[in-house]
């Protein structure tokens, strides 16, 4: 999902920085369906959306991952069948949105959906997001579930059999393109009444990229990531991944405004690696080296292989093949850091982002045990 990656907008010097970051979503969710119908799910009446809070880019809520865990659902449930659940995937570029709890006044990307699906059924809806995400955050998949009461057009108070999820999927993608088009609806499911976005996620993956290096950040990647100008350890940030990752008291790493009951959290996956940057378009060396590449294996020529492409220890021939010429930009080094859990605290993951930043630039070592203990590291922020 995603963020997706930035988020309402803060000072650099505390967190990650907000509108250069690039946060992306995943949620991911079981779809198996309850017994209670073996040809379709039941259907529900429509329920009421979360209080519009100040969300974060992570799930903190007031429920927290103990009681998500047990199942918990705080939802009065109807046997209404006039109605149908369904399970929407939607992928957004967040920097056009206040963040994706609805908000008055404020364009956001639950309040988009509502207007799309509106326009598509003629009639209010609520639209329940399984992560909740700040502006500019963007989603690779943040899920939601929508109830929708098919009404006839041409005899009012008829009501018809659900539509197909493609039918949806459709004509909402076709609502959706008609406004900035900068959301889309990337998969629709029928799911069961008793079916939660939020309460049935089983885990929730983002991804933060930062981009090494001294020179301004590509206009191609405004508001996609964290520009880094100093030069980045990979090893000391996978070393601190290993510290960090795991069974915590985070209370070091979540905001002021955080509602969560406890501090503990399990972080399953914290990963850094270095990536290709992206938007990344082939140079003319590139292009020349692939061709060259396609001769040579065509040809099983393991002389010319061994010849043609030098060794990285080789300083005058690497000069010679990374000279750029006239307007040509020199590139990033790319790093995208992964956390993946099934809840996390409000901002625990540009906190965790932020000191593994810090250990990345040398401002602190995990030798020094503060990674745990203290927010040592937003001074060097």
């Amino acid at each position: 999902m995603i963020g997706g990656p930035g988020v309402a907008t803060e000072e650099p010097p505390r967190t990650p920085p907000s509108s250069t970051e690039s946060c992306d979503l995943l949620a991911k969710h079981s779809l198996e369906q309850s017994s209670e119908s073996p040809d379709r799910p039941a259907k529900i009446a429509r329920t009421e959306p979360e209080d519009p809070t100040d969300g974060g880019d992570e799930v903190e809520g007031k429920q927290g991952e103990d009681q998500a865990t047990s199942g918990i659902v705080k939802e009065v449930i109807s046997s209404n069948p006039r109605m149908q659940r369904y399970l929407v995937a939607v992928e957004y570029v967040g920097t056009g949105f206040s963040g994706s709890q609805k908000q008055p006044n404020r364009r956001t990307v639950v309040g988009v959906l509502e207007a799309a699906f509106q326009k598509f059924i003629g009639q209010p809806v609520s639209v329940v997001c399984s992560s909740r995400t700040d502006t500019g955050v963007h989603a690779l998949s943040n899920v939601c579930h929508v109830d929708v009461e098919r009404i006839s057009k041409r005899k009012p108070g008829e009501v018809l059999p659900p539509h197909e999820p493609s039918v949806v999927k459709r004509a909402v993608n076709h609502f959706l393109q008609k406004d900035e088009g900068d959301i889309m609806v990337v998969d629709v499911r029928l799911v069961p009444s008793d079916f939660h976005a939020r309460y049935r996620a089983q885990e929730r993956t983002y991804h933060y990229r930062l981009l090494s290096g001294s020179d301004p950040l590509s206009t191609f990647e405004k508001d996609r990531a964290w520009h880094v100008a100093q030069d980045m350890n990979l090893h000391a940030m996978q070393e601190a991944c290993k510290v960090l990752v795991g069974h915590h008291d985070f209370s070091s790493f979540r905001a002021a405004g955080c509602q969560a009951n406890s501090p503990v959290r399990t972080l399953d996956e914290l990963h850094v690696c270095e990536a290709v940057s992206a938007p990344s378009f082939p140079s003319e060396m590139e292009r020349n080296q692939t061709k060259l590449s396609t001769t040579i294996l065509s040809s099983c020529s393991n002389k010319l292989l061994s010849s043609s492409f030098p060794s990285n220890d080789d300083e005058h021939s690497n000069s010679n093949l990374s000279s750029f010429g006239f307007g040509m930009r020199k590139g990033h080094h790319c790093f995208v850091v992964t956390a993946r859990a099934q809840s996390f605290l409000y901002h625990q993951v540009r906190l965790l982002v932020g000191v593994l930043k810090c250990v990345g630039a040398g401002d602190i070592t995990i030798s020094d045990g503060r990674l745990m203990s203290s927010r040592c590291f937003l001074h060097a922020l």
